[in-house]
């Protein structure tokens, strides 16, 4: 949950190369209607189809087959139905390489540093807990040995408090202003 907002980040930096290459794909090989892969669902013919045929090649799936549907070129296709481009391998090679080693290790990267963040640094929310934790309880300790007791009552909640130092504590305020 702490790495949330930045892995919204990455996830709309990755939406943003999806969308560039969506249009590509579309101005390039728009006219490729058939093919080994490519058919009436699989194209990139309209800009939905072909964001979610990138995606499926995000995955890994038949991308190969697809870049080489899309490669043809005259005289060995038909103009209109398999005709593509001679820039397929760099379109396909360049998206597979972007998006699986690039976007997917900037992820890793993302939960790795908020991990350290949050677990590693000595000021980080982790530490500062341990810290705080130990320091009532060292209070909790002292404060119950010394008045005999294993629970603590309302009128030595006050005495508590005051005995834990600031900042979680109110060893600074009188009694006065404890509970207004």
């Amino acid at each position: 949950m702490i790495s949330f907002s930045a892995l919204f980040n990455v996830f709309m930096l990755l939406m943003l190369f999806f969308f560039i290459f969506a249009i590509l794909g579309q101005f390039m090989f728009g006219d490729v209607k058939t093919g080994r892969v490519i058919d009436e669902y699989k194209n990139f013919g309209v800009f939905d189809r072909s964001f979610l045929l990138l995606f499926s090649i995000s995955t890994g799936e038949q991308w190969n087959l697809i870049m080489y549907d899309c490669w043809r070129t005259e005289p060995d296709c038909e103009k209109g139905q398999t005709c593509g481009s001679d820039f397929a391998a760099v379109f396909f090679i360049s998206f597979i390489l972007l998006i699986t080693d690039v976007l997917l290790n900037l992820f890793i990267l993302v939960i790795v540093q908020q991990f350290q963040k949050v677990h590693l640094d000595q000021d980080g929310p982790v530490q500062l807990f341990q810290r705080d934790y130990e320091t009532i309880l060292a209070v909790w300790i002292n404060f119950t040995s010394k008045y005999q007791c294993k629970k603590l009552n309302c009128a030595k909640l006050c005495d508590f408090l005051k005995a834990l130092p600031p900042p979680l504590g109110f060893s600074d305020l009188p009694d006065a202003q404890l509970f207004r």
